[in-house]
C-alpha cells in the first residue's frame, strides 16, 4: 500500500478513534457484553453505510465540501441550518465531556482534585484555541497511528487480567445505555471528504480506504469493551483507563491515563479551533467573540455538575449523530437526482437499507429525549 492510501485509512480511523472509546466499556459492563457487542457491531455497520454515503455524494460533487456544505447543496437551507446544528450540539456535548474526562485523568495521574485538574487543562488549551495554532496538524498522520497502536496495547496489557466470570452479566434494565456513547464513538464522517483529497488521484481506492478505516475501530472497540470489562467487570470506571489503572497497577495507570489524556486534549483541540472558525468565518464574529461562545459554554456545564461524563457522551451522540446520520442518509438520495459528476463508485444500497438506517437514528433520538 502506497502512502497516500495509508494517510487516508489513517485520516479516518484517527477521527472516529478518540475519547468516545473511553466511555464505552462502562455502559457495556453496565448492560452486559452480549448487549454492548451487539450495539458495537450493529452501529459499526451503519456507520460504515453513512460513510460510504459521504464518500459517494463528495465524488457526485465537483468541488469539495464539509458537511454542512453538502447539505446545502443538496438539501437547501434547511438542510444546511439543521446540519450546522447538529455540527455545534456535537461540538459542545464533546467539549464538556473532554474537559470532564481531562480533569479525572489528569487528577488521576497527578493526584490533584479532578476540578482543579480540569481548570489547569482548560486553561492551557483554550489558550491554544485563542491563538489558533494547529500545532498537531504536522504530527496528525503519525498521531493517528501511535494511538491506534497505544490502545491495541493497553488491550494485550489487559486482556490476560481478564476473568470470564465478569463477562457474565447481563442487565436488560440497561439495553439502550450503550447506543449513545457507542455511537458518538464511532462518528468520524467529517474526515471523508478530507480522505478524497489525500488520494484525488486514485478516487476509486475511497471506498475501501472508507471500509478498513470503518472496521479498524470496529474491531478495536469490540476487543477493548471485552478486555476491560473482563478486568473490571461492574467495577469499570467511566473513563475505562482510570479503572484498568486501579486494577492492574502503575504500569497501567501511566499508560492508560496518558492514553486518554493525549486522546481528549487532541480532539479538544481540533473541534474547539474547529468551532471558533465557524463563528469567526461563517457568522462574521469577531475573534474574541468567537473564542468566548467557543470555550465559555463547556466549561460552564462541566463545572455546574449538570451531567457526567457517560451522560454528555450518550446524550450527545444520540441527539447529534442521530441527526448527522439521518441528514446523510438524505443528502445520498438527493445527491443521485442532482449528481454533478459521475461517481468513481455507488454504495449498493436502497431505499430499505436507507429506511432502517433512519429508523435507528430517529428511535435513538426520540428514546434519549424521552428518557434524560
Amino acid at each position: 500500500m502506497d502512502r497516500k492510501y495509508l494517510e487516508a485509512i489513517a485520516t479516518l480511523v484517527g477521527t472516529i478513534i478518540g475519547a468516545g472509546v473511553l466511555g464505552i466499556p462502562y455502559v457495556v459492563a453496565k448492560s452486559g457484553i452480549k448487549i454492548g457487542l451487539v450495539h458495537i457491531l450493529l452501529l459499526g455497520i451503519a456507520i460504515l453505510f453513512i460513510n460510504l454515503y459521504v464518500a459517494e455524494i463528495s465524488l457526485r460533487t465537483k468541488k469539495t465540501h464539509q458537511l454542512v456544505g453538502y447539505a446545502e447543496k443538496y438539501l437547501g437551507r434547511w438542510g444546511k441550518y439543521l446540519m450546522m446544528l447538529s455540527t455545534i450540539i456535537g461540538v459542545y456535548g464533546a467539549l464538556t465531556a473532554y474537559l470532564i474526562g481531562e480533569g479525572k485523568s489528569i487528577g488521576t495521574l497527578l493526584g490533584i482534585g479532578s476540578t482543579i485538574a480540569m481548570i489547569f487543562f482548560f486553561v492551557i488549551f483554550s489558550a491554544i484555541v485563542y491563538k489558533g495554532l494547529k500545532i498537531m496538524k504536522r504530527w496528525e498522520f503519525y498521531l493517528s497511528i501511535f494511538m491506534v497502536l497505544v490502545l491495541f496495547v493497553i488491550i494485550a496489557l489487559s486482556a490476560p487480567s481478564g476473568t470470564m466470570e465478569n463477562l457474565r452479566h447481563t442487565d436488560y434494565s440497561f439495553f439502550f445505555l450503550p447506543y449513545g456513547v457507542i455511537l458518538f464513538a464511532f462518528i468520524g464522517a467529517i474526515a471523508i471528504p478530507e480522505m478524497k483529497e489525500i488520494i484525488i488521484t486514485e478516487r476509486k481506492r475511497l471506498r475501501n480506504a472508507v471500509i478498513i478505516g470503518s472496521l479498524i475501530p470496529l474491531a478495536a472497540y469490540a476487543l477493548f469493551a471485552i478486555a476491560t470489562v473482563a478486568v473490571t467487570g461492574l467495577s469499570t470506571d467511566e473513563i475505562a483507563t482510570i479503572g484498568l489503572g486501579t486494577v492492574l497497577g502503575t504500569h497501567m495507570v501511566l499508560l492508560g491515563n496518558i492514553f486518554a489524556i493525549l486522546s481528549m486534549a487532541t480532539s479538544f483541540l481540533a473541534l474547539g479551533l474547529g468551532l471558533k472558525w465557524v463563528y469567526q468565518y461563517d457568522f462574521n464574529m469577531n475573534a474574541k467573540l468567537s473564542w468566548l461562545l467557543t470555550i465559555s459554554i463547556p466549561l460552564a456545564i462541566a463545572l455546574s455538575g449538570f451531567a457526567g461524563f457517560i451522560k454528555i457522551l450518550g446524550f450527545t451522540g444520540a441527539i447529534s449523530g442521530g441527526l448527522e446520520g439521518i441528514l446523510i442518509v438524505l443528502m445520498l438520495h438527493s445527491a443521485r437526482n442532482k449528481t454533478e459528476r459521475k461517481p468513481e463508485f455507488t454504495v449498493p444500497t436502497n431505499i430499505i437499507i436507507s429506511g432502517i438506517l433512519v429508523a435507528i437514528f430517529l428511535g435513538g433520538i426520540i428514546y434519549t429525549l424521552l428518557n434524560p
